[in-house]
């Protein structure tokens, strides 16, 4: 891809964009379009902040000629092309960052670069409002997201070990300030996983910590994507499985065929891929009623036309 025309001094009124610019730049040739969508992010908060002062309006200028020159560069991309692709695109990034994050903090490795992937993947469900209103389980992955790498990052800074896994919020804070002096040597791109490696439950951590039982996903969302980092060289705990109450399955989804008439919108399938995403991702956390409930979901959608 080619090289972007550099930007000016960042005036200090855009102090809140900063991280987001520099997510883009690391992005570049990574990912194109995260990168185009974070800039997209700037572009539109710059905007409400300052758009009339000299120095503000000259940023915002050069911003809007690296869009439009990225915009070119990507113009038969459909993740840019069409909103429903490019924000499931930008929230599935931002989630298998996230989960990369949260294995690592819940088998207790903490390091750089698992603080730097919980902070962009904060930064990433930031850049989702691009497209609207955030889900409430997007709200509560990027405060989770932020709070954990300021935590993590202040406990590595004092020298003293995090605790690991869904602890709860104890604070908001902010990371920027911490994220300031190293952030532009930090990694942000999880591990991927070999071609040989797979995911194995057996090697999850348990969620029981200090001795406070804590229920699959109740501080850390489980919406995941289904690739799955491999958690190499750590034992886990042996976890007792836990009763569930599974819900009662409507029989008529067994013999139900998709009706002829039936004309499903964009909207539908986006809907429906929606409900199979949060199905695997509560499988993830073994939560299975819930699982049960989103693929009920997606089934009758995708055979009724309705939810």
């Amino acid at each position: 891809m080619a090289a972007l025309a550099p930007l000016p001094p960042l005036p200090p009124q855009f102090k809140s964009i900063q991280h987001h610019l520099r997510t883009a730049q690391e992005h570049d040739k990574r990912d194109p379009v995260v990168a185009y969508y974070c800039r997209l992010y700037a572009m539109q908060t710059g905007m409400k902040i300052d758009s009339k002062t000299p120095e503000c309006r000259k940023f915002l200028s050069k911003l809007m000629d690296q869009l439009e020159a990225l915009k070119k560069q990507l113009g038969d991309n459909e993740a840019i092309t069409q909103e429903i692709v490019g924000c499931a695109h930008l929230e599935n990034y931002a989630l298998k960052m996230f989960l990369y994050a949260d294995n690592e903090d819940r088998a207790g490795r903490f390091h750089k670069n698992m603080i730097k992937s919980f902070y962009t993947a904060s930064l990433l469900i930031d850049v989702i409002t691009v497209f609207g209103e955030l889900t409430d389980e997007n709200v509560k992955h990027r405060k989770y997201a932020r709070w954990k790498a300021t935590y993590i990052h202040n406990c590595l800074k004092n020298g003293e070990t995090p605790q690991a896994g869904p602890v709860g919020i104890e604070e908001d804070n902010d990371v920027e300030e911490n994220e300031d002096a190293g952030a532009t040597s930090l990694p942000t791109e999880p591990p991927q996983p070999s071609s040989s490696s797979t995911y194995d439950p057996s090697n999850m951590p348990s969620s029981n910590y200090t001795g406070i039982q804590i229920p699959p996903g109740a501080h850390a969302p489980a919406n995941t994507p289904a690739e799955v980092p491999h958690s190499t060289g750590v034992t886990s705990n042996t976890i007792q499985p836990t009763p569930q109450t599974i819900p009662a399955i409507d029989p008529t989804l067994f013999s139900t065929v998709s009706q002829g008439d039936i004309r499903l919108t964009p909207e539908d399938f986006a809907r429906a891929q929606k409900y199979c995403k949060y199905a695997g991702s509560a499988l993830q956390y073994e939560d299975v009623s819930t699982a049960v409930q989103n693929l009920q979901k997606a089934l009758k959608l995708l055979t009724t036309g309705r939810e």
